[in-house]
C-alpha cells in the first residue's frame, strides 16, 4: 500500500534524479516510471495540482532521455490538468511546449493540434465526447488568436493547408467577437488562398464571399468593393454561385434597396456559409445605404464633368 502512495512515489523519484556521493548520475528512466505512477494516483484522488506537477517532471525526464514524443504526451497531460484547475495561462504554456516537442519529432499535425487545444477543453458525458469548447476565446482572446495563427502556420509550412481550415474559421470567429472586422476578413482571404492551394474551390469561394459580407457588415463599402474586385481576378470565383450572390448584394447596395439586400443576405448561398457569417448577413445593411447611393451619384456627376 505504501508503495502506491503518490507522495512517497514522488519523493523516491526526486531522489533518483539528484546526484549524491553514492549516485553520480541521475536515473531518469526509473524516475519517470515513478512520476507517472504518482501522477495517475494524484489524478484518481482528484489532486490535480500535484498530478500536474508529476506530469511536468515526467515530461522533463523524457526530454533528458531525448524522447520528445513522450515528453510532449506528458506535457499535454499536464495541460489537461491545468484546465481542470482553470489555470489558463499554464494551459497555453503547456500546450505550446507540447507543440514544440512534437515539432522536434517532425510531427506537424499533433504539433498543430496541441496549439489548437490550448484554448479549448473537452466535455465528456459518459461515453459521449462532445466537440472542443473554446476557453481562451472568452478568457484571453488575443492569446487564442495567436495560438490559432501559430497552428495554421505550422500546417502551411508543412503543405497541409486543408487540415487548417477549421483553425482559420475559429480565428475568424474570435476576430468577429472582438469586432476586429478587418482582421476577420483578412483571415478569411487567407483561408481562401489555402483552399486554392488544396483545389478546394467551394471552400475558396465561400471564404471570399464571407470576407465581402464581413466588410459590408463593418459598413466599409469601399473595402468590400475592393475585395470583390480582387476576388474577381480569380477564375474559380468567376464561375461560382458566390460571385453571383456578391454581385446581387452590390447591385442592391448601389440601388439603396434595403429589402433586396435583406433578401440576398438570406439566400441559400449565404445560408451555406459558416454560422458566424450568417449571423452577420442577417443584420445587413448596417449603415445608411441611401447616403451611399448619394455619394456614388455625386462621384458619377464629377466624372461627367471631367
Amino acid at each position: 500500500m505504501a508503495a502506491s502512495d503518490p507522495e512517497k512515489l514522488m519523493i523516491k523519484a526526486d531522489k533518483l534524479t539528484k546526484l549524491s556521493l553514492t549516485r553520480w548520475s541521475a536515473d531518469w528512466k526509473s524516475a519517470i516510471g515513478l512520476y507517472e505512477q504518482a501522477a495517475n494516483g494524484f489524478r484518481l484522488a482528484k489532486n490535480y495540482e500535484k498530478a500536474k506537477a508529476a506530469f511536468e517532471k515526467a515530461s522533463r525526464g523524457q526530454e533528458m532521455l531525448s524522447s520528445p514524443w513522450d515528453a510532449a504526451k506528458h506535457m499535454e497531460s499536464a495541460a489537461a490538468l491545468a484546465k481542470e484547475l482553470s489555470n489558463w495561462s499554464e494551459v497555453a504554456d503547456f500546450y505550446r511546449r507540447a507543440s514544440e516537442l512534437y515539432i522536434e519529432c517532425g510531427r506537424s499535425q499533433p504539433a498543430s493540434d496541441a496549439l489548437a487545444k490550448a484554448h479549448s477543453y473537452e466535455i465528456k458525458y459518459g461515453i459521449l465526447i462532445l466537440p472542443y469548447f473554446s476557453v481562451l476565446e472568452d478568457t484571453a482572446p488575443d492569446e487564442a488568436i495567436r495560438l490559432y495563427i501559430d497552428a495554421c502556420e505550422i500546417l502551411e509550412e508543412d503543405g497541409k493547408e486543408q487540415m487548417a481550415f477549421d483553425l482559420y474559421r475559429a480565428a475568424t470567429s474570435v476576430y468577429i467577437k472582438l469586432e476586429k472586422y478587418d482582421d476577420a476578413a483578412t483571415f478569411l482571404l487567407r483561408l481562401g488562398l489555402a483552399a486554392d492551394k488544396c483545389n478546394a474551390t467551394h471552400s475558396q469561394c465561400k471564404a471570399y464571399l464571407s470576407a465581402i459580407i464581413v466588410y459590408l457588415y463593418a459598413n466599409d463599402f469601399k473595402q468590400a468593393e475592393k475585395c470583390y474586385n480582387d476576388c474577381c481576378q480569380i477564375d474559380a470565383f468567376l464561375s461560382s454561385d458566390q460571385i453571383r450572390c456578391a454581385s446581387k448584394l452590390f447591385s442592391a447596395y448601389t440601388d439603396a434597396d434595403v429589402e433586396e439586400i435583406k433578401r440576398v443576405a438570406q439566400s441559400s448561398t449565404v445560408k451555406n456559409l459558416d454560422h458566424m457569417i450568417i449571423r452577420l448577413a442577417k443584420k445587413l445593411p448596417t449603415g445608411e445605404v441611401s447616403a451611399l447611393k448619394a455619394e456614388q451619384e455625386e462621384a458619377l456627376d464629377e466624372d461627367d464633368l471631367t
